[in-house]
């Protein structure tokens, strides 16, 4: 069987996906045209994706003996499901693994957006620390603020544990149920979305992106914020409408924001380029040595046991395995 794999990778799924199958790779680290998609997959078995691949119809439709894209992700929006249904092709993600990386690096941004970290960084690589002032960088306090966690799935909860080193109160919104146990051990209290975003201090995203959840934070959402409220986005760039936080940025509506995802990456809004107050980081929450070996490997160990007629673990469309097997 054959197996593409749309962007460089760790040399031990290489190895591994060679051990069993015959592998063709870009080597190049860019992404992938549709044309050039299409071209590379239309006579593969399976394929190893990245979030960045657009995987639609029309790509599907042009790999007939394709049986299974891998995504090295866990989010899979770059993924036609009901195309993938229709045409019996397995979707699979890395669900998991990434979870306590991303939990640090949401409080990696809060830390540095609280306390102006890199705007202090530059000024000192300039050479213009000449002396310490009582004014100098004046960020704001974590410790015993308000966190307010939008989603409180695994990653969410993570944020949430680390915040009981700083003291803080944390409460949540999420539509979905929560155990009655995950919230007690957590000391976590549900509000309503707007509630939260009124009393919040520091606003961390852990959502998945949906049509409900596209540009859940906009005009209207980010005037309700404290004008000290520093947001977090770690989750999916598209949840945030990029020009209204620059607006509220820029307007004092909020006290600044730490980013990691965008709208539409790898363009980030030129707007955010000339606020200071705000970190930008180019998609890197989970990028550990450990955490994306570990995500790769899994996205290999997917692709492998469903080119062997054997249930992936970690399988998005269940209904495309429960129709071969029936």
């Amino acid at each position: 069987m054959k197996v593409y794999i749309t962007r460089p990778v760790f040399d031990e799924a290489i190895d591994r996906l060679r051990r069993e199958f015959e592998v063709e790779l870009n080597a190049e680290d860019r992404i992938l045209s549709k044309r050039e998609l299409i071209q590379h997959l239309r006579d593969k078995d399976g394929a190893l994706t990245l979030l960045t691949d657009a995987i639609d119809l029309e790509v599907f439709q042009s790999a007939p003996q394709l049986k299974v894209v891998a995504n090295f992700a866990v989010g899979f929006n770059n993924v036609s499901i009901d195309s993938a249904n229709k045409l019996g092709v397995a979707v699979t993600n890395t669900p998991g693994v990434l979870t306590e990386t991303t939990a640090d690096f949401a409080w990696t941004l809060l830390m540095a957006a609280a306390r102006r970290v890199v705007e202090a960084d530059k000024f000192a690589r300039a050479g213009n620390f000449k002396a310490w002032g009582p004014k100098m960088f004046l960020g704001y306090d974590v410790y015993g603020k308000t966190l307010g966690l939008v989603g409180l799935g695994r990653i969410g909860q993570a944020v949430a544990r680390r915040a009981a080193g700083f003291n803080m109160r944390v409460v949540f919104h999420d539509p979905e149920s929560i155990p009655e146990r995950v919230i007690k051990e957590l000391g976590v209290t549900r509000l309503p979305l707007d509630e939260l975003l009124r009393v919040s201090d520091f606003i961390s995203l852990h959502v998945p992106l949906f049509p409900e959840t596209h540009h859940l934070l906009n005009d209207r959402t980010f005037a309700l914020m404290k004008p000290t409220c520093i947001v977090i986005n770690t989750s999916r760039g598209p949840v945030v409408d990029e020009k209204a936080l620059v607006r509220a940025v820029r307007e004092g509506k909020i006290a600044g924001a730490g980013i990691d995802v965008f709208e539409k990456e790898p363009e980030i809004e030129p707007g955010l380029f000339e606020l200071e107050n705000v970190v930008l980081a180019p998609h890197i929450a989970s990028a550990s040595h450990e955490t994306r070996l570990k995500m790769c490997m899994m996205a290999v160990e997917n692709l492998v046991a469903t080119l062997k007629g054997q249930r992936p673990p970690n399988l998005v469309n269940p209904e495309v395995w429960d129709k071969r097997r029936a």
